[in-house]
Formats: structure tokens, sequence, C-alpha cells
């Protein structure tokens, strides 16, 4: 009877188990917006979270889903997700009705992980973003980056005399390990005002802090992100953290300890940490109207109302070194491998460098950086066609209706709370807008032919009022590491090297599996 009872039991709660994913897996269809048949327990982006799919390959896979759309849906871990592909609606979504969807999805809240529910990217509410984006726009003025490229300048020729003394012909080089030690040294002085060389020193624990703070494909961390988005309030009540706790105490005690000597002996540096500490003491009261081409008239004007604690100052500077540490090292992977299988692109850029180095002679400026044209080039290309950023997602913050345009469509109205994902991987790579994509090629965006790109179809940074503060800091970065690389080595593909490059499906963001890259030295002009 026992047993009876039991199976019976099991019964009922499969079957309630079985409609309630009915119910939710048929969410688009019952608002008479299309979505692929429904699978049980199967969502859109499963393949990625059991590491059986690339990232990049998985955006790919869902933005083919449906052809002549302007959107349809999906579903990530059980969460009803609007693919928006049109560009003239991502226009008017992110930037005209921007007030409509002015959240990123809120997936730490702050009372369980300050360190992330109190950065920039993660912030919800106009107020508080706003505020802390005015905040910080002032270290990413043009000002501000010629100081801070001093440092980075400083920092690259260091590192060509540290590889110059290396007697070997060809410098054999595996990518990631490779290029996230320079972001990491780069973020260290730009942003920390902390001297770190981690190729003398490689198991400084800057570092290797670093590399596990920014480590958010580790087995813990999806074991958390699947926890919160499956039972978000269950895990609220554990107070398990985004970040692994070892990590998160040493850049707040970094932080905290930079922040207590600035403050005590009114030391002075050009960086995001300054003006923190300079906002803490009220010191920037009424100086915060920066202007910002991206913002509404709206969102430009405004005081901090609000005091600035050293937990903010710790959260913006984790979230600047995560953005600049593993996302540029990433870009610059990227765009190492295409040089190396593209030599005539190889040449053509560093014959540029070499005319652009005898122009400055042999000290490079920030100005002469900025005016390499075909520099230009090949990272608007890299970054099309390897952003790290596979989509841009928005909340809608109030209730809002997409209009119909056509006659298979019928008036959406989106709840309070709905998600949206704007799929830019997915639009880089539709020949639609870019022919042969997976073709390398800068000319794309040479004067004549950008002019012809739709700015809605290009989006690597994100789009609208949101997208990312530290964009034009992240360009200077790579390419004041290429240009001094390429002044002195010949980027070259090995035995070893995989080609075409394959993107790893351990990771939730775009990262090479594992690309092996050869420097030989050129003979310096």
């Amino acid at each position: 009877m026992k047993m009876v009872v039991v199976l019976l039991g099991i019964a009922l709660v499969a079957i309630l188990v079985h409609f309630y994913m009915v119910k939710t897996y048929k969410f688009w269809k019952r608002q008479g917006v299309k979505q692929r048949p429904f699978a049980w327990f199967l969502d859109d982006t499963w393949t990625n979270a059991l590491r059986m799919e690339s990232p990049n390959d998985m955006f790919q896979r869902i933005y083919n889903y449906f052809s002549n759309v302007r959107y349809f849906g999906i579903y990530q871990f059980a969460m009803p997700t609007l693919v928006v592909k049109d560009p003239t609606l991502i226009k008017q979504l992110a930037i005209k009705d921007f007030d409509h969807f002015e959240d990123h999805l809120q997936f730490m809240p702050e009372d369980v992980d300050p360190l992330w529910g109190k950065n920039l990217f993660a912030l919800q509410g106009k107020k508080k973003w706003h505020e802390n984006r005015m905040l910080l726009s002032p270290a990413f003025t043009s000002s501000k980056l010629k100081m801070m490229f001093v440092l980075i300048r400083e920092y690259a020729e260091n590192l060509m005399e540290h590889l110059l003394k290396n007697d070997q012909n060809v410098y054999n080089v595996e990518a990631k390990y490779f290029f996230s030690r320079i972001t990491n040294d780069l973020i260290a002085t730009t942003s920390f005002g902390v001297a770190v060389d981690s190729f003398a020193d490689p198991n400084n624990r800057f570092y290797l802090m670093g590399k596990k703070i920014t480590n958010i494909s580790s087995l813990r961390t999806t074991f958390v992100i699947l926890g919160v988005l499956f039972f978000r309030r269950f895990f609220k009540l554990l107070k398990m953290r985004f970040f692994e706790q070892d990590a998160a105490n040493y850049f707040e005690e970094l932080t905290n300890d930079i922040v207590k000597n600035r403050e005590e002996n009114g030391s002075v540096r050009p960086d995001m940490i300054n003006l923190m500490v300079q906002a803490k003491n009220k010191s920037q009261e009424g100086e915060m109207g920066t202007k910002n081409e991206s913002l509404t008239p709206e969102l430009t004007s405004g005081r901090r109302s609000r005091n600035v604690t050293n937990e903010d100052i710790v959260a913006q500077a984790v979230i600047f070194f995560l953005g600049g540490f593993d996302s540029v090292s990433s870009l610059m992977c990227f765009m190492a491998y295409e040089l190396a299988v593209n030599p005539e692109v190889q040449r053509k850029l560093r014959k540029e460098i070499c005319n652009t180095w005898d122009e400055c002679g042999g000290t490079l400026t920030y100005d002469e950086l900025s005016k390499m044209k075909y520099m230009d080039m090949v990272i608007s290309e890299a970054l099309r066609k390897w952003p790290n950023f596979l989509f841009s997602d928005r909340v809608c913050t109030k209730d809002y209706t997409i209009e119909p345009e056509s006659p298979d469509e019928q008036p959406l109205h989106l709840k309070k709370g709905t998600l949206l994902m704007f799929p830019l991987y997915g639009i880089h790579h539709d020949p639609k807008y870019y022919p042969e994509p997976q073709r390398f090629d800068p000319e794309r965006f040479n004067d004549e032919n950008k002019q012809h790109i739709n700015p809605y179809t290009y989006f690597p940074f994100g789009i609208g009022p949101r997208i990312c503060l530290g964009s034009r800091f992240a360009i200077i970065e790579t390419k004041a590491v290429f240009f001094y690389t390429l002044l002195n080595f010949e980027i070259v593909p090995l035995n070893e090297t995989v080609i075409p490059v394959r993107a790893s499906k351990k990771h939730f963001n775009l990262q090479p599996e594992q690309l092996k890259l050869g420097l030989k030295r050129v003979v310096k002009p």
C-alpha cells in the first residue's frame, strides 16, 4: 500500500511539473509570437550551459531560427526572452523608447553580492545607474585617456624590451596566456595604480586573483548562475556570492587600501578610482554633467544626490577590471589570429605603423595613434567578427506595445519585467548586412564603405545610453599593444596553430579554445 502511495505521489509531481513546463514553454505562443516547438526541459541555451556548444555557435543557431521576422521568442533557463532582429526596431527600443527599457537583467541582487549588484553594468533604475555613469564618465574623456596612454606606452615599451631579450628568432606564445597578462598589467597600472609585471613574475597575486575573479565559466559559477535563475529566492536566502570569496576579498582590501592612501596623502592619478575618491569626498559636486552623445537630453542633466561609499568604489573597480582583463584580452587573441592567417592585412597594417613611427620621431603619441585609419579598420573588423559581447539585453521597465508592421504580426504587449535580447553576434554575421561574414575584411570599414553600414547592425560595445563606458579605453589599449608588437615582430601561425580557430565551449563569453602563435623578429625601422 505504501509503495502505491509513493508511486502515486511521484506520478502526481511529474504531472504537475509537466504542466508547469508546458505552460512556461508556451509563453510566446500564447502571445502570438513565433517560437520553436516545445521541448521538455530543453531551453534554447542548454547546450552552452552543458558545454556542448560554444557561445557564438549557440547564438548564431538561435539567430537563424526564423528568417524574415522582426522578432521571435526563446527561453533561457525557462525565462521567456524576446529576440529582436530588426535594426530599426532595435533603434526604437534601445534609444527612442529607452525610458521603457532602461535596465539590464539583474542577475545578482545588491543585498546578496554588492560587488556585482552595485557595479555600473548591473545597476538598475535610471537614477542609480545614471548617477554612477555621470560619476565615471570623466575618467574616459580624451584628456584622461591621453594621461593614461603615457602609462600604456611605457608598459608596451618595457614589454617589447622583455620579449627582445629572448634570442629566439620566433617567440612562441599561447595567445590567451600572453594577452591576458598584458591586459592584467595595464589595468593594474591605469586603474589601480599598482605596478605589476606578469611576465617577470607570472604568479603574482594580482594576476592570480584577477584570473579567479574573471573566471565566470567555472563549475562553481555555473552552479551559482543556474541556481539563481531557477531558484532565485532560495539562493538569495543562502547569500551565495557571484565572485569567489578569496578573490572578492583581495580586490576589496586592495581598493580600500588605495582609497585610504589617496585620502590620507592627497595623491592624484588619472584613473577611475581617483574620480570615485573625489566623489566620495564631495569634491566634484556640480561637475558631473559631462557631455555624452549617446545619452538623451533628459539623461545628461542632474547631480549626484547620494553619498559614494567604499563599497561603490570597489564594485566599479572590479567591473572595470572584469571588462579590461577578459574582454580586451579575448579581442587581442582573435585579432592576432586574423593577422597571422591574413598576412596581406598584417603587411598593410605594419606599413602604416612604420610610417606613423617615422612621423612621430620614435616616440608614439596619443594623437598620432588616434589618426591611424587602417588600424581603426582592422580593429573594427575584429570587433565585428569576434565581438566579446554576443548579445545586448534589456529589461522592460514599463509596459510597452510593439505595434504590428506586417499582416502576420499583431500588437505585442510587453509587461514590465519582460527580457529582451539584441543578437549582436548574429547580426554581425548576417550576410544581408555583411557579405561573406566569415571573411576577415577590414575594407568593410574604409571611409567609403562604412558610410553604407547601418549603425544598428554594428554595436560591439552595446547600444544606446547603456553602451560600454570603457570602449574607448579598450580600443586605445588594443591599438598600443599591436602598434609596438608589429613594430618589432611579425605574428605568424605555427605548426600547432589550429586553423580555423575554434571558440571554447567551456565559457559563456567568446574565447579561443587554444591558440598558439609565433612572434617572429623583424628589422625595426
